[in-house]
């Protein structure tokens, strides 16, 4: 019962701090409980942000993303897993990999020095964002990314995660939605780290050295069907090894399970 009370006055704050109109207020307020009443007692990432999606697609966010990125330089993350969940358009996750925009994108680079959750129009627009950073925007977009919004999550030990929320037109965020944005992404952010903490978040997954090659040629950019002419395979074969991979990382992608290798060292580009 104190949890829920907390929960309703910081409701409560954030529809009046943000001028909701009074219909709008209870929708969103009651949304919110829902999805923080629902996390109670989920002890896997995959379910809550399952509940979170759903929770965004109050916002018309379709598509949102959440990982867990290197802390800042001089600093040391206790935190030893990298999470990596997302749910944005497979061929731009593909891209994006190929591209190697992770080394450029404006928005990690903006989120490492923020503390509170801003607009990507606001990144595109700044005179310190680069052409080659806008074309990461630009290029999203064409895959259905028209706009969004990204949550920076810092943590005292140095520990640091974006979530992003995407919507397929142009348009701006009204304040009342990035508020609401924001507190679901940190009630998610801090349900992730207690996994962490207690140990719930899985360790480093053993793989098999065909798994491995696969995952590799994923991290590549490849096709199931171009792996398996590469390692002289079929690509069922291989697309087998990739489901592998993609079940011992906790994913519900071949990117993400990708991506989680290579950060955790297990492949090498």
């Amino acid at each position: 019962m104190e949890r829920r009370r907390m929960t309703a006055r910081v409701s409560d704050f954030l529809v009046h701090a943000t001028h909701f109109p009074e219909a709008a207020r209870e929708a969103f307020a009651i949304e919110f409980d829902r999805f923080v009443d629902q996390t109670d007692g989920i002890a896997q990432s995959e379910q809550l942000f399952d509940l979170l999606s759903a929770f965004a697609l109050n916002f018309d966010c379709p598509w949102i993303a959440y990982d867990s990125l290197a802390p800042q330089k001089g600093l040391k993350s206790a935190q030893r897993d990298p999470a990596v969940i997302l749910n944005f358009p497979d061929e731009w996750q593909k891209r994006y990999f190929e591209m190697g925009y992770d080394r450029i994108d404006p928005i990690i680079k903006t989120s490492r020095t923020r503390a509170g959750a801003f607009r990507w129009s606001e990144v595109y627009d700044d005179v310190s964002t680069t052409e080659d950073e806008r074309r990461v925007f630009d290029e999203a977009a064409t895959f259905g990314l028209r706009s969004g919004v990204s949550v920076p999550l810092h943590g005292p030990d140095g520990s640091f995660a974006i979530m992003s929320f995407a919507q397929a037109w142009d348009g701006e965020f009204q304040n009342r939605t990035i508020a609401y944005l924001q507190l679901a992404a940190l009630h998610f952010h801090l349900k992730v780290a207690k996994f962490d903490n207690s140990g719930a978040i899985e360790e480093m997954p053993n793989l098999s050295l065909r798994e491995k090659e696969c995952i590799l040629w994923t991290a590549k950019g490849k096709s199931s069907w171009e792996i398996g002419k590469i390692l002289g395979i079929s690509g069922n074969t291989a697309n087998f090894h990739i489901k592998n991979v993609m079940r011992k990382m906790d994913t519900s992608s071949r990117t993400a399970a990708a991506t989680k290798a290579v950060q955790f060292g297990i492949v090498e580009m």
